[in-house]
Order: C-alpha cells, then sequence, then structure tokens
C-alpha cells in the first residue's frame, strides 16, 4: 500500500521509498527511512498528506506520497 492511499489515523511502517536518487535522498533527510513509524493525520484525494512523525508533522505532496511504501 502507498502512503497517499493510506486512511486517515492510521499508523503505519514505512516499508519502501519507490523513486530514484533525488526522491529518497530528500524523504530520508526528513527523518522518512525504512522502518519508521508514522501515523496519517489528514488525507484528501489528490491533496498532500498530512504525517505525524515522531514529535512533528510533515506534509508532503500528492506525488511524493504515492511513492512512499507503507505497511
Amino acid at each position: 500500500m502507498v502512503l497517499s492511499n493510506t486512511d486517515t489515523e492510521r499508523e503505519v511502517t514505512l516499508i519502501d521509498i519507490s523513486g530514484g536518487v533525488g526522491i529518497r535522498s530528500r524523504l530520508y533527510s526528513m527523518g522518512l527511512v525504512p522502518g519508521v513509524s508514522l501515523r496519517v493525520l489528514n488525507r484528501n484525494g489528490r491533496g498532500p498528506v498530512i504525517i505525524a512523525l515522531k514529535d512533528s508533522r510533515l506534509v508532503i505532496g500528492y506525488g511524493m506520497a504515492s511513492k512512499i511504501i507503507v505497511g
């Protein structure tokens, strides 16, 4: 399942990022690395996805969220 299709208020674990080196390094620098737990706070159709990661909230665009594989 990809992050952009995850239900709101669901806690998931990041499994992989299906993208090139650029997107991977950008997400890794934000703390989104395989094995990390996160919670989807808000998902609005094809709009941005708001997630809780540790003590932070991050907003990720739909295109980028569709490349984040979670389980």
